[in-house]
């Protein structure tokens, strides 16, 4: 045999081990077919409400009502929920929630200056007599609106965030329709009286839920009993009375008008359960709180909040096949830290996680890879998704090939 033939013999051989070998090494990064299941899909959201459960007579004077778990937002119990009425100045809790979010957004801060315009000025109902050209900071007017429920200190507020209050009562429409408040719709930014200015307790509720669980520092102003503005010239005394009676009383907001009624949305929490209690339409200020009294007690004497199993055991990493990346690390942050349990059933949770002990690249942040079920003896109570925590792309030849490279050279990369 002649040497070129040699050569190009050598060179053949020399090239299909290397093709074998590098195919061998791709299969032990992961380039072989999986028989591992796809990873499961993100569950789909649930639109529908679920039924309340069952629920006692209870003595409440007010023409609607509502309990809701601030968690997992169940309805615990309900008296003409959905039924469309004024809400006074509960109302103000919109204002807030877009105020807060104004300045988690950067666009404000406690430190930003409010002005007084002339519409502010002639706001009626409670105030803290705005003048115009006068100005606040934005802390003493979130002050003013949580303790005092000022109406010209809301419109005031309204108009720096929205630039108008007609620009604002549409950013507060438009928030209510992205939280499903589908039976409210709002005509001013303080709540007074105004035809088709009108909700539900049930929207209340769903409100109140979304400023206590992204806005809690709103708790700081509603738990303010008496404070002072004008360096003590002007007093502020919170119009929320059950901050003095009621055990684990955290806030929310009252509001009273002739249209609406006496109404409060109060918020409380006690052994890590979290409640809101919506009263609308009573006819007295003490029937509002005996009413409010009345639903906290029930959801604090009727459920509870169990604490998960802590799965101290669980896999932090997954392996993953036809990637550079050996693994990635899973995301159990879908998991609440406890789970609403009437009373009566209460007892202690297992879990039970589902999740393939490897997956085929690629494999995107965030994807659902696994689940954990909670379950109660042999009852499930829920099911969580498991996610990725990192992205995993597909090995393609390049990659392969330098893998290769890097094992018969002895380079580390």
């Amino acid at each position: 045999m002649e040497r070129k033939d040699l050569a190009l013999l050598c060179a053949g051989t020399i090239c299909f081990w290397l093709f074998v070998l590098a195919f061998g090494t791709a299969q032990e990064h992961g380039l072989r077919e999986s028989t591992v299941p796809p990873a499961v899909q993100t569950a789909a959201v649930q639109t529908e409400r679920p039924p309340v459960p069952e629920q006692p007579e209870l003595s409440l004077n007010c023409r609607a009502a509502c309990l809701m778990d601030q968690d997992s937002g169940t309805i615990l119990y309900e008296k003409n929920a959905d039924q469309q009425m004024p809400i006074a100045s509960i109302t103000k809790v919109m204002t807030l929630l877009l105020t807060f979010e104004a300045i988690h957004d950067g666009r404000l801060t406690l430190d930003t200056l409010v002005p007084v315009s002339e519409h502010a000025y002639h706001m009626g109902g409670s105030q803290i007599w705005l003048e115009p050209g006068e100005q606040f900071t934005l802390d003493e007017m979130i002050k003013a609106i949580c303790v005092s429920s000022a109406n010209d200190a809301a419109v005031a507020v309204a108009e720096l965030v929205g630039g108008s209050e007609p620009g604002f009562v549409q950013m507060m429409n438009a928030r209510a329709a992205e939280l499903g408040m589908v039976n409210t719709t709002f005509h001013n930014a303080c709540g007074l009286d105004t035809e088709g200015h009108l909700s539900t307790a049930h929207d209340v509720a769903i409100m109140s839920r979304e400023i206590l669980n992204t806005c809690p520092e709103v708790l700081h102003y509603t738990g303010i009993w008496t404070d002072t503005l004008r360096g003590g010239q002007t007093q502020l005394v919170n119009t929320n009375k059950l901050l003095r009676r009621y055990n684990g009383i955290t806030g929310l907001k009252t509001g009273t008008t002739s249209g609406a009624g006496v109404c409060i949305s109060a918020s409380a929490t006690r052994d890590g359960l979290d409640l809101i209690a919506v009263v609308l339409g009573s006819l007295s200020s003490s029937e509002r709180f005996t009413a409010a009294t009345t639903l906290l007690d029930y959801g604090f004497a009727a459920y509870a909040a169990v604490p998960l199993p802590a799965m101290e055991d669980r896999p932090l990493l997954i392996k993953i096949k036809g990637s550079a990346e050996e693994s990635v690390p899973l995301d159990y942050t879908a998991l609440p830290e406890t789970l609403l349990m009437p009373k009566e059933n209460a007892a202690a949770l297992t879990a039970q996680l589902d999740l393939p002990q490897e997956l085929e690249a690629p494999v995107q942040l965030g994807q659902t890879v696994g689940t954990v079920r909670i379950l109660s003896g042999e009852t499930q109570l829920g099911e969580y998704e498991v996610r990725a925590a990192a992205d995993a792309e597909k090995m393609d030849f390049g990659t392969a090939f330098g893998l290769l490279w890097d094992a018969l050279t002895g380079c580390e990369n």
